[in-house]
């Protein structure tokens, strides 16, 4: 299995019109991946809280149109990052997209943790209220399933557990990650991955956002909590081939999660 991650710059210098003209052919180019990852909001910017409410979309707005064609172009699954969704109501919320090779929206996922400590997006966004899953089909024989969670989600290692539950072999975390806290993006990444022994696709934007520099710095992750890849902060895409069977081979081998004894679902 094949997946790119592109850490998007958000320019200052470009509208968010032309930069996704640009980001849907930087996806157009990845046609011999399986995969392909956007980071967080990377048509405004996770830091330009005064644009949120301007640039919100529907579920069908234009970010999803350009980013359906481009997932069919290109025949791949698309995790397009995330946009503001413009939701029921009013409430904006900072909802994933995830698009089939044949350009349907399969997926959406909003944003459990909101960052801010009562400011910015903690203030902002209304709160996903539920866990996601995808499973990539014609990915491989192992056809493996993704769990879906954003940026600051992945310092909360329950929803994880939760996640892992749920049957998933590899988590998908896009993300406006600051680069003042690049050393927790990394650690924060293999902790996911050896504690759930899954890989974790961990996509970064570059650049700067409303004056927050930006981490870029894209990781992959293995179940062994190795990191197989990782970008440069101005590196655009990270290309890297998987085996979503050493999942499985790895839980085998070192059986650590058959020895939880708290927060075990309950069997029916």
């Amino acid at each position: 299995m094949r997946a790119a991650l592109s850490q998007i710059a958000v320019r200052p210098d470009e509208t968010v019109a032309e930069r996704r003209a640009r980001v849907a052919g930087l996806v157009r180019e990845q046609h011999t991946a399986d995969l392909v990852v956007l980071p967080e909001l990377w048509t405004v910017g996770a830091f330009a809280f005064d644009e949120f409410r301007a640039h919100a979309e529907p579920l069908d707005g234009p970010t999803a149109q350009a980013m359906g064609a481009a997932a069919a172009e290109a025949r791949v699954w698309l995790h397009a990052g995330s946009i503001i969704e413009h939701g029921p109501g009013g409430t904006l919320y900072n909802t994933s997209l995830v698009f089939a090779p044949d350009g349907r929206l399969r997926r959406t996922y909003r944003k459990i943790h909101r960052f801010g400590f009562d400011r910015g997006e903690a203030a902002l966004l209304g709160r996903g209220e539920e866990t996601v899953t995808v499973t990539l089909g014609d990915c491989g024989p192992a056809e493996p399933t993704a769990g879906l969670a954003t940026c600051y989600d992945l310092r909360f290692p329950e929803q994880f557990r939760l996640l892992v539950d749920a049957g998933v072999q590899m988590f998908i975390v896009p993300a406006g990650w600051p680069a003042a806290r690049r050393a927790h993006w990394s650690l924060l990444a293999r902790a996911r991955a050896v504690e759930s022994q899954a890989y974790v696709l961990a996509c970064g934007t570059a650049g700067t956002h409303a004056g927050v520099e930006q981490a870029g710095h894209s990781v992959v992750v293995d179940p062994w909590g190795e990191v197989v890849a990782e970008a440069g902060a101005g590196e655009e895409t990270l290309v890297v081939d998987l085996d979503p069977a050493l999942v499985a081979k790895t839980r085998a081998e070192f059986p650590a999660l058959r020895d939880r004894v708290l927060g075990v679902p309950t069997p029916r």
